[in-house]
């Protein structure tokens, strides 16, 4: 496994730390008044750390069995037309999720009211975590595209556990840190968490669009590349 990959899957995991599930609803969950308890928060971020990990050993495994079972088919310049096409037309609809257009995004809101209006109680913090992580499947662009590239390689079972679950660790990261500075330092920390939360609602359309803009960039680069039209 070359560098440049761990590089490139590290860079997707840090896009994927910024997601509604693994810093949005923490945000909220560390701005929820009285005294942090630090368990409860750790399960919710490992249930949605271990989520991740099940789904992309599922795609990993699964799209690898897939791609053998279709051979060259994807190889095909019929498919990597359809593949630049995708490209293109993602990165073209990222223009329309722009955050000074779109001041606050009504989804996100929704998603915070869920942040604080629960109990709180681990079950509650559970489920939560599975809500957010099942409503990003469809979206979860940067990890599609570190499984792909992790799919693509030749690594063993072993290091693909390994890599995924690091790759899920540091989604998480930016929340723990978050976690732990907001128990060392809570009146310090406070201000930066306000800000944080006016960030997000208002840039959230923005962040959305950038994520597709990169997706289908990198989609249509692909396609480019192995059509060889540019010689």
């Amino acid at each position: 496994m070359s560098v440049g990959l761990l590089l490139a899957l590290a860079g997707l995991a840090l896009i994927d730390s910024t997601s509604i599930g693994t810093l949005f609803i923490p945000v909220w969950l560390l701005l929820a008044p009285g005294r942090v308890n630090v368990a409860r928060i750790l399960t919710y971020l490992g249930t949605i750390a271990g989520f991740y990990l099940l789904v992309g050993l599922l795609l990993v495994w699964g799209g690898t069995r897939l791609a053998e079972a279709l051979g060259g088919a994807l190889d095909q310049r019929p498919v990597l037309w359809a593949q630049l096409a995708l490209g293109v037309g993602l990165f073209a609809i990222s223009f329309r999720y722009d955050g000074k257009r779109r001041r606050r995004s009504g989804g996100v809101l929704r998603w915070r009211d869920r942040a604080t209006s629960g109990d709180s109680s681990p079950r509650w913090l559970v489920g939560l975590a599975l809500l957010a992580a099942l409503a990003e499947v469809a979206t979860m662009l940067p990890y599609l595209g570190a499984v792909s590239l992790l799919a693509s390689a030749d690594v063993g079972g072993p290091a693909v556990v390994a890599v995924l679950a690091g790759y899920c660790l540091i989604m998480v990261v930016p929340a723990v840190l978050l976690l732990g500075v907001r128990v060392a330092f809570p009146a310090r920390v406070e201000p930066l968490l306000n800000r944080l939360n006016t960030w997000i609602t208002e840039k959230s359309g923005s962040m959305l669009g950038w994520v597709l803009g990169i997706a289908g960039f990198l989609l249509a680069r692909d396609a480019l590349a192995r059509l060889e039209l540019f010689g």
